[in-house]
């Protein structure tokens, strides 16, 4: 919403000539916003065990869970009043200018592009583990090579193939809780020290507490494709955010439970090895859970390769980054090298093989972009009161909670993983020098890139 010269409130939509094809509906939103994050289940978090212990880290998954719940709930309404697919750099550039839309932007593709080199390596770990004559890191580089392909034959594609993986993901957690429950020990979870490196412990686990949540806001990237995305957004990401809920509750009090924690918590394949304790190495539980888990590791590295073109088409789109990024595949209906080239940069990340630290990076990524997001809500609630919100939040309240978790987090982050802070600032400075050297002077005004909706779309 913006408005027009003679006062009257106005509302920018997309051209039509931006030739994403709108095809999805709430069931696949449903399928991104899970599959977006269903990795996190199988891998990633089990890291906070060493950091906090089992109570450590289920401590630090409460504050984790409050931010995220609320913060989807505001998301979902910068989500509907900007359905754009830029997602977080839309709505940042509506509240706070070119910079704040370019900043955004930038934190949102450090979270996915820094994401998927922890997936890929995970792939590889559950390869090796199924099959010890595979190399992990071949595995990884093939896993890189085969979704950017899928991804390059079009959404529609791509869609299906997301919602399949991930309802077989799914099913594969709970039949890893099937597995896990007649062997669950209350008393391993509180085993004795309830927390072994106090609240310190607590603090670090919280990087990997968000792991079971990261990259769900990815799905707004798909406003552009979604068949009706101010109906649809909210009931895909709640919905979403209800899955992940119990999801996350339910793997790490098992997991706990089944005891060698201290192994679980040093490998890219933690739930297989649990059963392991129980089961036996090689028995048929493991190697069902090694072959499933695959299937989550699948749904996010593909779901996050999405979020990640279409966050680089948007900003090329928009003149922030190089315009050739914004190229459409005439046949497929997908920006090719916004695909390629930051996967690319995914994969030479992935062959450093250094999963905590990625984990990390793309968790400080994410925290600016969920701060500067929640920033623009309240602007953009103040300074344009009169824009349409298909969803609206109970404001100020959940917003203002999310922002107190969101500020939690960012300080977590900083004491617990300074070790990251130079690569973290080293990829900001470079982003911020060459907005300015570059990039600021190539941006496309609104009128450009958006058409005009009359006031018919006022509230």
């Amino acid at each position: 919403m913006s408005m027009n010269y003679s006062g009257t409130a106005v509302m920018e939509v997309p051209k039509k000539e931006e030739d994403l094809s709108r095809v999805l509906k709430p069931i696949h939103l449903w399928s991104l916003a899970v599959g977006l994050v269903i990795s996190g289940n199988y891998f990633g978090w089990s890291y906070g065990f060493a950091e906090g212990g089992v109570m450590g880290l289920a401590l630090a998954l409460i504050p984790v869970t409050i931010f995220y719940v609320t913060f989807i709930l505001s998301y979902s309404e910068l989500a509907t009043a900007i359905p754009h697919a830029g997602g977080p750099s839309a709505y940042a550039r509506r509240a706070l200018g070119k910079f704040g839309g370019y900043l955004n932007g930038i934190s949102c593709l450090i979270e996915f592009v820094f994401a998927p080199p922890a997936i890929a390596l995970a792939v590889g770990g559950y390869v090796h583990a199924l099959l010890p004559m595979i190399d992990p890191m071949v595995a990884t580089v093939a896993a890189f090579f085969f979704f950017i392909f899928l991804n390059y034959l079009g959404m529609k594609t791509s869609a299906t193939f997301e919602l399949a993986v991930t309802v077989i993901a799914l099913l594969g957690l709970v039949v890893y809780w099937f597995l896990a429950a007649p062997h669950f020990d209350p008393a391993l979870v509180m085993s004795e020290p309830l927390l072994p490196n106090g609240f310190s412990g607590v603090m670090a686990a919280v990087p990997f507490a968000i792991w079971f949540y990261l990259a769900i806001e990815g799905g707004a990237m798909s406003a552009e494709e979604m068949v009706n995305p101010q109906k649809d957004i909210p009931k895909g990401f709640l919905s979403g955010m209800a899955t992940l809920l119990v999801m996350a509750a339910l793997t790490l009090f098992l997991t706990a439970g089944l005891g060698n924690v201290e192994a679980v918590s040093a490998v890219d394949f933690p739930l297989p090895l649990a059963l392991a304790s129980v089961y036996g190495d090689g028995s048929m539980p493991v190697l069902l859970m090694s072959g499933i888990g695959l299937f989550g590791l699948i749904a996010s590295l593909h779901g996050i390769i999405v979020g990640y073109s279409r966050q680089t088409y948007a900003m090329a789109r928009t003149g922030y980054l190089p315009k050739f990024l914004a190229h459409i595949d005439e046949k497929h209906h997908t920006p090719v090298w916004a695909l390629i080239l930051p996967g690319i940069v995914c994969l030479f990340t992935a062959l450093t093989g250094l999963t905590d630290l990625v984990i990390t990076i793309a968790c400080y990524g994410s925290v600016v972009m969920y701060v500067t997001s929640l920033i623009s809500l309240f602007i953009l609630r103040s300074k344009e009161p009169n824009l349409k919100r298909p969803f609206r939040v109970s404001y100020p309240i959940i917003p203002i909670i999310s922002m107190v978790m969101a500020i939690f987090c960012v300080v977590s982050l900083v004491m617990a993983s300074s070790d990251a802070l130079p690569y973290v600032a080293g990829i900001y400075i470079v982003a911020i020098a060459y907005y300015f050297i570059h990039g600021n002077k190539h941006i496309r005004p609104y009128e450009e890139e958006f058409g005009v909706m009359d006031d018919l779309d006022q509230e």
